[in-house]
Formats: C-alpha cells, sequence, structure tokens
C-alpha cells in the first residue's frame, strides 16, 4: 500500500506556457474549441472524456467520467440511458459541473451550468451514428440498476440481438442526452511553484454577455 509519505512525494513542477487574459478569445466556447483541438493534435487518449458530477435527493454528490459528444453555443451535450443514476439525478435537480483534463497538456478546463434535455431528433441522429453493438447494449442494459452476475448481462444482450437480428434498431425511449448550458468555464494551466493560472469565464444569465477573472491558484 502507499504510504502518506509516498504520496506527499507526488510532486511535479508545471512548466508549460503560461495562460494571459489577451490570449483568450471573448467567447469560452471557441476558446474550449482551441484548447480541445490542441488536445486532439496531441493524440491524448479520449480527450473528450469529462467527469460529470450531480447530486441525488439526499444531497449528496457523484461523479463519474462521459463522453462529450457535442459542444456548440448552448453547451456540453453527452448522451446516456435517461434511468440511469445520472439520468434520475439531472431530472430531479437539473445543474451539473464537468471537469475536462488533459495531462500531457498540463490543463483542466471546469463548467458548471444547467442541464437541458436535448430534442428527441437529436438523440436520434446520434444513436443512429452509433456502433451497432453499442445500440444493443443501450437496448439491453438497465444502467445502474444491480444485476445478478456477468452472465445475466450477456444473456440480455443475446436477447437483444436475437430481438433485432439484421434489422435497424430504433433509439430505445428512455435512452437520450443532456446539454449543460454553461454559466461558468475556467480554464487551468499549470504553472511553476503551483502558481497555476486560472481564469474564469461567468455570467449571470445565458443571455448575458460574459465576465472574465483572473482567480488566485
Amino acid at each position: 500500500m502507499v504510504t502518506p509519505e509516498e504520496l506527499a512525494a507526488l510532486r511535479r513542477d508545471y512548466r508549460a506556457r503560461g495562460l494571459h487574459r489577451a490570449d483568450l478569445h471573448a467567447d469560452p466556447i471557441k476558446q474550449f474549441a482551441a484548447w480541445f483541438d490542441d488536445a486532439v493534435s496531441a493524440k491524448l487518449l479520449e480527450p473528450n472524456a469529462m467527469t460529470l458530477s450531480t447530486v441525488d435527493a439526499q444531497q449528496q454528490p457523484w461523479s463519474r467520467v462521459v463522453l462529450l459528444k457535442a459542444c456548440d453555443a448552448r453547451g456540453f451535450v453527452f448522451f446516456t440511458n435517461l434511468r440511469s443514476a445520472k439520468g434520475e439525478h439531472l431530472a430531479a435537480h437539473p445543474r451539473a459541473a464537468l471537469t475536462f483534463w488533459w495531462n500531457a497538456l498540463e490543463r483542466q478546463v471546469n463548467v458548471t451550468g444547467s442541464v437541458v434535455q436535448v430534442p428527441d431528433s437529436e438523440a436520434d441522429k446520434y444513436f443512429a451514428t452509433r456502433p451497432r453493438e453499442s445500440q444493443l447494449g443501450a437496448c439491453a442494459s438497465s444502467q445502474s440498476e444491480a444485476v445478478r452476475d456477468r452472465a445475466a448481462l450477456e444473456s440480455q444482450f443475446a436477447a437483444a440481438r436475437a430481438k433485432f437480428g439484421d434489422a435497424p434498431i430504433p433509439r430505445p425511449p428512455h435512452w437520450g442526452g443532456f446539454c449543460v448550458e454553461p454559466m461558468t468555464i475556467e480554464f487551468w494551466q499549470g504553472q511553476p511553484s503551483r502558481l497555476h493560472d486560472r481564469l474564469r469565464y461567468s455570467r449571470a444569465r445565458r443571455d448575458d454577455g460574459w465576465r472574465v477573472e483572473r482567480l488566485s491558484p
């Protein structure tokens, strides 16, 4: 087991170039797109992976990694089983936080905002692009519910495969997407001596302009 002393010794002094206010795009979504392009160019493993944090009925926070599937003027879109734990959390408390961590670039992006379900037409369009095995998995899995064992899960998958055969697989009604509409977007760039650069965009309402401020690390 790793000792507290060994954990304390796990330090890295970040040396990437700094982040300056003058370098930021006026639109944080365009700034995110530029950083995302950098992550793709660096050939990072799944640069669209993001930690999604939600809260349940007891105000207990939960976090898990999901994949960003669209980012535009609306915000950040991902897809999931709507009956899953995160789907139920967001239905009751439609607010969330996202974190992207791009280790090789010494960068992270933190997002907070309200959450809305995307239109069925958008969910249909994306579902149709998924690999057939992923479509079958969405039909077979009751995400977040207890399952007896692996064999039971594989049996459900086999039943879904038999049901559809070679026919097109329609999107299950319990599968859809959410859009996190950002109210804050923070760009974090690692710097030496833990004096990291943190620049945060924020707005009070969706139709407001963005305010940018530098935060202490």
